[in-house]
């Protein structure tokens, strides 16, 4: 009898309220497709291939119809079948059809899904081996408690191609206290859903088992039955899975900084201190800069990368705290944000390159550098001469180059890579360096002649490449308007010979004089079509000579190399 009030109680149940929930979190996840300008599609995850079913009538009762599709391990269903057969029949001939039919089932339901469904249902079948790059909306109607499983469902839209972000909306029953938890998990600690493919990677990759995590939830599910109880079982489940990831990552960090270039590094944008704030190779050199331009002006603070600046050199900047600028940090009241572009910035950079330099010595130290860089350890107990020139050339347009020219004390010379890697790494300087003797300012200056040269015969290369594109683009244009005109001018003449035929043949004097009527106002129409052709080709002239004067002034070359510094250098 209990079970009999239990059946009849699940039979009294409508549409739950979950299920209804799907409806309002489609129109919201579709209105944020049409934001970012990506397609109506969305691929919604669920545990069961009875929910599937469910959902897929739910959503075609409720104004989907005929958009919705499901994906799962069988696809045994008369519309998927239906589309199967529409698939092979329309691909038969294109060598598509690879003969296996569950490949080619499941190819047919992307194809249909991409081409033009708007939903794809799909259970945990499609978080594998398949490519959904064009959608970028996933709602986790059942949300796993795997992790891994997590980041392989949203792995098959946030993949090469993609061209939107993948938003993600997850389904979470937030009055059941264990499941309130396992989201907190998944979402603060595995960073599931605000950086999938930043620290998850990481994090996913130091715990042993995402299916060890999914058992040991499933404990406490079972054998928890008090919040107080679901509480500390999650806390000591939290407390283990913080050492463990922290100390993975330690080793991970460990070894990319033995074995990889730094260059590796800011690409993996790694980060060395553990602070969260990072900068790339130019905002490293803009600090540095400030540093030195103001280091008597300011009080600096390298780790929350900002400065008190107690005297302000320029007199619309203000006295205060200046943070350099990132894209995590907004303008707070009482902090001035730090750029390039802002008026202390431009006087910082100003001020550093009107500085003259004398010629110095520099001791670089490779031996006790964070980071691999690779060109120069192969310096390392070496010696030579370096110099940095500054070159400028004025035509059409003008174009500004740093060109470093050095080599050792063996006369190998060093590129631009190395030169620029080497500055790098911290240095000593002594001062008092007499300069160069005559053999050595003789072979710098040969360097230097050299570099210019080969940047200045590029610059003719480029720009004869785009004299080539401009004037191949004009000769395309021309072609096209003069063709379009002619063959308007040749339809008018053959127009009017057919009406001087119809004109002769005509019975009467009014239907000859109809005829004559439009002979002549097609006359006139020719007279200006001719007229047309003729300021078509004026201007075509006149682009031409537009196009010559400007290749004139960028082979009118005008450079100007002004030497920066000159340094002996020594790497340890």
């Amino acid at each position: 009898e209990e079970l009999e009030d239990y059946i009849r109680w699940a039979r009294s149940i409508g549409v739950d309220t979950k299920t209804r929930a799907l409806l309002k979190a489609l129109e919201i996840g579709f209105e944020k497709m049409a934001e970012m300008g990506a397609a109506r599609k969305v691929v919604v995850f669920t545990e069961s291939r009875r929910t599937q079913s469910y959902l897929k009538e739910f959503l075609e009762a409720n104004g989907y119809a005929g958009r919705v599709l499901t994906f799962n391990g069988t696809n045994r269903d008369p519309d998927s079948i239906a589309i199967y057969n529409e698939w092979i029949e329309k691909n038969k001939d294109t060598g598509r059809v690879s003969g296996s039919r569950a490949v080619d089932l499941r190819t047919a339901i992307i194809d249909r899904f991409r081409d033009s469904g708007n939903i794809l249902i799909a259970t945990e079948a499609a978080s594998e081996g398949i490519n959904l790059q064009f959608c970028s909306l996933i709602i986790n109607f059942d949300l796993p408690w795997n992790p891994q499983r997590i980041e392989q469902r949203v792995g098959r839209c946030h993949r090469y191609g993609q061209k939107h972000d993948v938003v993600v909306i997850n389904f979470l029953n937030e009055r059941n206290e264990a499941d309130r938890r396992v989201y907190e998990l998944l979402e603060q600690k595995f960073n599931l859903f605000t950086g999938v493919f930043g620290a998850s990677d990481d994090v996913l990759g130091s715990i042993e088992s995402g299916v060890d995590f999914e058992r040991r939830v499933l404990d406490i599910y079972q054998e928890c039955r008090t919040p107080d109880e679901i509480q500390a079982a999650f806390e000591k489940l939290q407390t283990e899975l913080d050492e463990q990831i922290q100390t993975k990552m330690k080793d991970t960090r460990r070894k990319l900084l033995e074995h990889f270039d730094e260059d590796v590094h800011e690409r993996l944008k790694v980060n060395l201190s553990g602070t969260r704030e990072r900068l790339d190779r130019i905002g490293r050199m803009f600090w540095l800069v400030t540093r030195h331009e103001l280091g008597g002006l300011a009080d600096f603070d390298d780790v929350a990368l900002s400065f008190d600046l107690k005297q302000s050199p320029v007199q619309q900047v203000r006295p205060g705290r200046y943070h350099l600028i990132s894209k995590d940090r907004e303008n707070v009241a009482g902090i001035f944000l730090y750029r390039l572009s802002h008026p202390l910035g431009e006087f910082v950079l100003s001020q550093a390159a009107a500085r003259a330099c004398e010629p110095a010595e520099l001791t670089f130290d490779i031996t006790h550098h964070p980071t691999r860089i690779s060109v120069v350890e192969k310096l390392k107990g070496k010696s030579g001469w370096l110099r940095l020139q500054h070159l400028r050339i004025d035509s059409f347009d003008r174009e500004e180059y740093l060109l470093f020219s050095a080599f050792d004390d063996a006369g190998k010379s060093l590129d631009q890579e190395t030169c620029e890697k080497l500055f790098n790494c911290k240095a000593w300087v002594n001062e008092n360096l007499a300069p160069p003797r005559n053999e050595i300012e003789q072979k710098l200056t040969a360097e230097c002649n050299r570099h210019a040269q080969s940047v200045i015969a590029k610059s003719l290369e480029e720009n004869n490449r785009h004299f080539n594109e401009a004037r191949d683009q004009l000769d395309k244009w021309a072609d096209d308007m003069i063709l379009a005109a002619e063959k308007e001018l040749d339809d008018i003449k053959r127009r009017i010979r057919d009406l001087q035929r119809r004109s002769r043949q005509a019975p009467t004097l009014e239907e000859q004089h109809q005829l004559q009527e439009q002979i002549a106002s097609l006359e006139r129409r020719k007279r200006k079509l001719r007229e047309k052709i003729f300021d078509i080709e004026d201007e075509i002239a006149d682009k031409r000579d537009r196009l010559v004067e400007a290749l004139e002034k960028r082979m009118e070359q005008k450079t100007t190399t002004t030497p920066v510094f000159t340094i002996r250098w020594r790497v340890i």
